[in-house]
């Protein structure tokens, strides 16, 4: 019975470790198309408190060859929450062109993606970050989740809604 127990456990080690080496990092890198790169730059890094980690280009014709754009160059600037390897990258790119949509007042406005979530450990540097860059809180106050901690939420210039979740 115990062989078998542990040849069992043995498989399924194996099993749950190959499904687990599809891929070769454990977070998801988002890419946000902005119109004013040094503008969302400032939001993610002086109000949100993000750290630049690096930041490339890729030519017009590189991006075309790839299928990432029709004919443009991408400046690309590298945020994270922590300057650490496994930190999902919050990755910011323009190509010098205005939006083709409105800025939306609501996240049911549009579809695709809408929103992210940061969470903090205290919220009000956040809130005190906000009022200096004079960045309006859509939720008003902060608002109590019953589990001690409190919910803002902003946009930021190009109209991505960002949740911060934290202690007061």
């Amino acid at each position: 019975m115990k062989k078998s127990l542990a040849t069992l456990v043995f498989i399924f080690a194996v099993l749950f470790s190959m499904a687990q080496s599809n891929f070769s990092h454990p977070g998801i890198f988002v890419g946000n198309v902005v119109e004013d790169l040094d503008k969302s730059v400032k939001f993610y890094t002086e109000v949100i408190g993000m750290t630049k980690t690096g930041e490339f280009s890729v030519d017009k014709e590189k991006a075309t060859e790839l299928g990432l754009t029709n004919q443009y160059q991408l400046d690309v600037t590298i945020l994270k929450l922590e300057d650490s390897p496994n930190a999902t990258e919050w990755k910011l790119m323009s190509v010098g062109t205005k939006a083709k949509h409105p800025k939306q007042k609501w996240m049911t406005d549009d579809t695709g993606m809408q929103y992210i979530t940061i969470l903090v450990n205290h919220i009000d540097p956040i809130i005190e970050r906000c009022k200096k860059h004079n960045v309006k809180i859509l939720s008003g106050i902060p608002s109590g989740l019953g589990d001690g901690r409190s919910f803002i939420l902003v946009q930021d210039p190009d109209g991505t809604f960002i949740e911060m979740i934290g202690q007061r």
